[in-house]
């Protein structure tokens, strides 16, 4: 019998409810994210703000936004706006998704939601008093792939899940004031890159039925000179369930995810955070899923297109990710740096 893997459940992103978007702190991701949406999605991006008026209008042109606001101010109160995309350094998630918040505007802030847990629960009350629906950008949860193995969890495919191993590292060569190297901004590998082996840990335990928190927490890793996090090994216990991770900005890995069942295993191909492949064997059979319709960073257009959908459901939330989870997520990075005597400007 030859193994049959699930369809991904995600409708074409093209179908979502048209939402008209509002850009916060236009930068190297915010393109990335606007390209992917205007390409592969029908919503509307309106309106971009930075800082710097002349980096907006630039921004505006690169990308095909309709216009530049006048400050940051003056785009969450835009009646024009319906949601708002915060893509400021981790440092600035607060205070510019509270304003939008207050606003009564819909907000998707870049992962991490804040940088830390006592500021995520902040926002997360602050939206909810608003009922306002709040999204960390964690868009590898919208992925195809990221569907396929969610159902062969919840379908119990591949048997009770006992282990999850995932990484995300880079050889990253930067000035000390660049923002993944400044504690003021709140760098370090771990808030940056390191969360998307984190939530894929979570996203496999909770789906797996385990407890929203780990019962332990084991790290070791080394700092870079600014005193940011350069690499991080980790280790957390759920019942009957392990999982070990890894990040780092000091040397290269080929970013694969692995759920490991009794009785069988799933494994990413490269780069596990956006569109790739899945492979998987269940007993004595294999099969592979690749049939992603968009690659690499285009995949940001699916996050999109569920918020849409969400906001249209009149849900304050995501189910696929839900708040409590990210609160979660964040104590867990907390405890790590805590370990391992990272602490950032202001943080107490």
């Amino acid at each position: 019998m030859t193994l049959v893997l699930p369809e991904p459940r995600f409708p074409d992103p093209r179908d979502a409810p048209v939402l008209r978007w509002g850009v916060l702190a236009p930068g190297w991701i915010a393109g990335l994210f606007v390209d992917a949406v205007r390409r592969h999605t029908d919503q509307r991006v309106v309106a971009a703000a930075s800082r710097d008026a002349a980096r907006a209008q630039e921004f505006v042109a690169a990308h095909g936004v309709e216009r530049a606001a006048s400050s940051y101010q003056g785009l969450v109160e835009d009646p024009e706006v319906d949601v708002v995309y915060v893509a400021s350094p981790h440092s600035h998630h607060l205070d510019l998704a509270l304003h939008a918040v207050a606003a009564g505007k819909h907000v998707l802030v870049e992962k991490p939601l804040t940088r830390n847990a006592a500021e995520a629960r902040t926002l997360v009350a602050a939206a909810e008093s608003a009922g306002v629906l709040l999204m960390e950008a964690m868009w590898t949860r919208y992925l195809p792939h990221v569907d396929v193995l969610r159902r062969l969890v919840e379908d119990g495919t591949l048997g009770t899940v006992r282990r999850v191993t995932a990484e995300f590292a880079g050889r990253t060569v930067v000035p000390d004031e660049h923002r993944l190297m400044d504690p003021a901004l709140a760098g370090g590998a771990l808030l940056d890159i390191g969360v998307y082996p984190l939530s894929f840990a979570s996203f496999v335990a909770t789906t797996a039925g385990a407890p929203l928190r780990p019962s332990a927490v084991q790290a070791s890793g080394s700092l870079a000179r600014t005193g940011v996090d350069a690499q991080v090994s980790l280790q957390l216990a759920y019942p009957g369930l392990e999982a070990q991770l890894f990040t780092s900005i000091l040397a290269p890995t080929p970013d694969v995810a692995a759920v490991h069942g009794e009785r069988g295993w799933a494994v990413t191909g490269p780069r596990f955070w956006c569109p790739t492949s899945l492979h998987v064997q269940v007993d004595d059979e294999r099969a592979t899923w690749d049939d992603n319709r968009v690659t690499e960073h285009d995949g940001l257009c699916f996050q999109a297109a569920a918020l849409a959908r969400y906001v249209a459901e009149g849900r304050t939330q995501s189910p696929l990710h839900p708040l409590d989870e990210v609160v979660a997520t964040l104590e867990v990075a907390d405890a790590v740096r805590a370990s391992l005597g990272v602490v950032f400007p202001g943080e107490g």
